[in-house]
């Protein structure tokens, strides 16, 4: 058991890393397509990617101290207390302990459907906002199992994580549209009569930079989901680390997998926050090909592995799929 966990972790982490680091090249690489189409000189080249990645770092600096705060005010989050909430505040303060992080602040979010997220720029910053429906709907061993998946996310730094390969991802869609917008205006046309230094290379890779442009920010989306679902096998991982109780996350997992509450206050810019994806099939902003999570069938069944139980079989399958 101890083998499997450990080595889903560094799976997990690795993975992520990879992911990430390949966001950053692709910005990198569209900022000196684009500048080498635009002067047709490699140093302008060159520094045309510094600009992009300048420009994904201060945005970086900027979503660092104040994403957290438009997240729970979007989400119509309320901080609660020991007085308030006092079950929620006893188990998020145990699984604290468990993680040896400082206790984060609590918010409750009026809403029935079951769910919650962690945000916040690290553990020190940190705040965990769950549902009313969670509380209402979940046993303790349930409800530990969601919490522990969450505070995993703050000790293993995915809200700092997720939120910089987010803005990376921002900035390739920003740096993109304005190249496009800049040649539908007729300004890569000027540029290349102004100087032809470039020649026959210079032609090509403005050609490259505008497949670039409008293949990168699709890639750069798809690298983002693919980050996010990796960082939620990990948290599952760390979250059974936690608890030593495997089968209450499972159970957390297979009864809001299979709620039909809808959630309203998420939306596709902070669905991937939350423990399980928030927007259903049935509902008409869903898209399935931009997923920002597992399956809930392949969590449910990793997290067997742990244990060594056998798969789910079809019936569960079916049950599980049906609205997740």
């Amino acid at each position: 058991m101890a083998a499997t966990f450990y080595a889903q972790q560094s799976a997990n982490r690795r993975n992520s890393v990879i992911l990430a680091l390949a966001v950053v090249v692709l910005l990198g690489i569209l900022g000196f397509a684009i500048g080498y189409a635009l002067t047709g000189d490699p140093v302008g080249a060159v520094g045309t990617t510094i600009v992009a990645l300048v420009v994904g770092f201060l945005m970086s600096i900027a979503s660092y101290f104040g994403g957290d705060k438009l997240v729970l005010a979007a989400s119509g989050a309320k901080p609660v207390d020991e007085t308030t909430a006092p079950q929620l505040m006893n188990v998020v303060r145990e699984m604290t302990i468990a993680a040896n992080v400082p206790m984060p602040r609590v918010y409750l979010i009026e809403d029935s459907a079951p769910n919650a997220f962690a945000t916040g720029r690290d553990p020190e910053h940190a705040s965990v906002a769950i549902t009313t429906g969670l509380l209402q709907k979940l046993d303790r061993e349930e409800l530990q199992g969601v919490i522990g998946h969450e505070l995993a996310h703050v000790r293993n730094l995915d809200i700092r994580f997720t939120l910089l390969v987010g803005v990376m991802v921002g900035s390739i869609a920003l740096l993109a549209d304005f190249f496009l917008r800049f040649t539908f205006w007729g300004g890569g046309r000027r540029s290349r009569d102004r100087d032809s230094g470039g020649g026959g290379l210079q032609a090509v890779l403005f050609v490259v930079a505008i497949v670039l442009a409008v293949v990168a920010p699709i890639a750069a989306r798809l690298v983002q989901l693919a980050v996010s679902r990796q960082r939620e096998y990990l948290a599952d991982a760390s979250s059974v680390e936690l608890t030593r109780n495997p089968a209450g996350l499972e159970r957390a997992l297979a009864k809001i997998a299979t709620d039909k509450e809808v959630l309203e206050v998420a939306n596709r810019a902070t669905q991937h926050l939350y423990f399980t994806n928030p927007i259903k099939k049935f509902e008409e902003r869903s898209n399935s090909m931009f997923a920002t999570h597992p399956a809930i069938v392949d969590r449910i069944n990793r997290l067997r592995e742990l244990t060594g139980e056998r798969p789910l079989d079809p019936a569960d399958v079916a049950a599980l799929t049906d609205l997740t």
